[in-house]
């Protein structure tokens, strides 16, 4: 059923979580016994007070995620929807992800609701670097200023461009894919009902089920997405 959907659908979008990423070996920092969201209360590590009053443990903690991301790549799946974005088969992916993997990958409409790991920015002066700084242990901009990743901490917002971006996508959606989040998480959990709610059809890949699966048209279980996509694509 869903490949005759994703051939009939005129407006497509993606919507991934943790496990897209997981099938790259990447872990899950919410779940994953090893890691440091065990050792560390994450809403005190990675925050903005942390980051305002406890700057060595924040850094030391970000340091080690983007050396964690940095072990990792895109898998099959990243590149197969970068494909399918150049030939028109989807037409926007929305990611909980902070891997940067679908930009790797090659995918161009990308909403990063969370950030990136990839690139940090300065704490004062607001300059973009290449999160290479961290793993060389440069953590002060040309302003003198400290250089933070890119991510949404909490105690932020959402970055304003691509949650707008996420909203329309998902109201124009025809068919609304999601892959490997237990949408869990709000605002972002929000997007599949906006577009269940604007016609479209909601499908929803996840190991585990969800507390959405009620509203979806259709809900896989049984399939790795790596597998499932190559599958589509076939």
């Amino acid at each position: 059923m869903l490949k005759k959907w994703l051939e009939d659908s005129n407006y497509t979008v993606i919507f991934t979580g943790a496990g897209m990423s997981t099938e790259s070996g990447l872990p899950d920092f919410r779940s994953s016994k090893q890691g440091m969201w065990n050792k560390k209360d994450p809403s005190k590590i990675a925050s903005v007070s942390s980051l305002n009053e406890n700057v060595d443990e924040f850094i030391e903690f970000y340091r080690e995620r983007v050396l964690g991301v940095k072990e990792y790549y895109p898998h099959k799946g990243h590149f197969i929807l970068a494909d399918w974005e150049k030939r028109g088969i989807i037409q926007s992916i929305i990611t909980q992800n902070v891997d940067g993997f679908h930009e790797q990958a090659g995918s161009k409409r990308v909403a990063e609701l969370h950030g990136t790991l990839q690139q940090l920015h300065c704490q004062s002066c607001g300059k973009k670097y290449s999160s290479q700084e961290y793993i060389n242990q440069e953590y002060n901009c040309q302003c003198g200023g400290l250089l933070r990743p890119s991510i949404v901490l909490f105690g932020e917002s959402l970055p304003e461009a691509a949650f707008q971006f996420a909203l329309e996508e998902s109201e124009k959606a025809e068919l609304f894919i999601v892959l490997g989040s237990s949408l869990t998480v709000t605002p972002a959990n929000q997007f599949p009902l906006i577009a269940k709610k604007n016609g479209a059809k909601l499908v929803i890949v996840n190991l585990e089920r969800t507390d959405f699966d009620y509203y979806a048209d259709e809900v896989i279980n049984d399939k790795e997405i790596g597998k499932l996509l190559q599958e589509l694509d076939e």
